[in-house]
């Protein structure tokens, strides 16, 4: 869907580049992780993609075509959920995604998408009364009101409680199902490890490192296994190679202790995050 080359940008008042030479590319039908710390570029570079800033050097394509060709239909394709929501505070949510309506060509039914984000009830209440997590659903059912072909979601859970973020979370990989592509940005990191196909993580303005979530944890973690068990009233803790779990004394092991827990040494794409990028996630 897009390739990116070779991309480098600063903001006209700045010396350094924001953005020093990145390449990447997004499959069509994959869910793309951008992942970095504050100030990394991934605002930066979402803005690029979507066309809110231009006088980037290097090559973009979308489709085959080179992004700056396209016109307005770009808009078309795309639907674009920030992470602080837009919206017409003396609107009504009602009024707010019909306002945005106007604006394609192709748009969807609201009353299914607001029934599953639980905003059906409060559809005539104005969106300056909704709570934040009201308005993060509402930027949510706006980005999908085109029935676009590319979602570009920003912190599309942040703020959100545990059962609307389920929600949420279900709706953009049924999105992926149906052949859609989703650019996603996030520091939580449970949810990039469940919705991402590949990752990428920026920091200073570069690449720093690149692929599938299984992948990088298999690369950056421990072939351990750490098995806790009782004995004698006391917990003990034994940290195996991966290579004994076939050695008899293992089995031994798992028979005649009393087994607490039994863990991998996989590592977490928190953990993963914090040693390619050098910079801890936010609570």
């Amino acid at each position: 869907m897009i390739i990116v080359k070779n991309l480098r940008y600063k903001y006209p008042k700045n010396k350094d580049y924001v953005i020093d030479g990145v390449s990447f590319e997004i499959r069509e039908g994959e869910i793309f992780g951008f992942l970095g710390p504050s100030g990394a570029g991934k605002s930066t570079t979402q803005k690029i993609l979507i066309k809110l800033l231009t006088g980037f050097e290097g090559e973009i394509t979308y489709q085959g075509r080179s992004l700056s060709s396209y016109t307005n239909e770009f808009y078309q394709d795309i639907g674009v959920s920030f992470e602080m929501p837009i919206s017409f505070s003396k609107l009504t949510a009602l009024e707010n995604l019909r306002f945005f309506q106007r604006l394609y060509r192709k748009t969807v039914d609201l009353e299914p998408l607001l029934r599953r984000v639980g905003l059906w009830e409060d559809r005539n209440k104005k969106a300056g009364e909704y709570s934040k997590g009201m308005k993060i659903r509402l930027n949510f059912v706006r980005a999908l009101l085109n029935d676009p072909k590319f979602l570009f979601l920003d912190e599309p859970t942040n703020g959100v409680d545990p059962a609307n973020a389920r929600i949420m979370k279900d709706m953009i990989l049924e999105f992926k199902r149906r052949g859609g592509t989703v650019f996603l940005t996030s520091h939580i990191m449970g949810d990039v490890d469940e919705l991402c196909d590949r990752v990428a993580f920026i920091a200073g303005g570069k690449l720093r490192e690149e692929g599938s979530p299984r992948d990088l944890k298999l690369k950056y973690g421990k072939r351990t296994i750490r098995v806790e068990y009782r004995e004698n009233d006391e917990l003990h803790t034994k940290i195996l190679p991966m290579e004994e779990i076939k050695n008899p004394d293992f089995f031994k092991l798992l028979q005649e202790k009393e087994i607490e827990t039994l863990h991998s040494g996989e590592t977490t794409l928190a953990e993963i995050f914090i040693k390619v990028t050098g910079v801890r996630l936010r609570d």
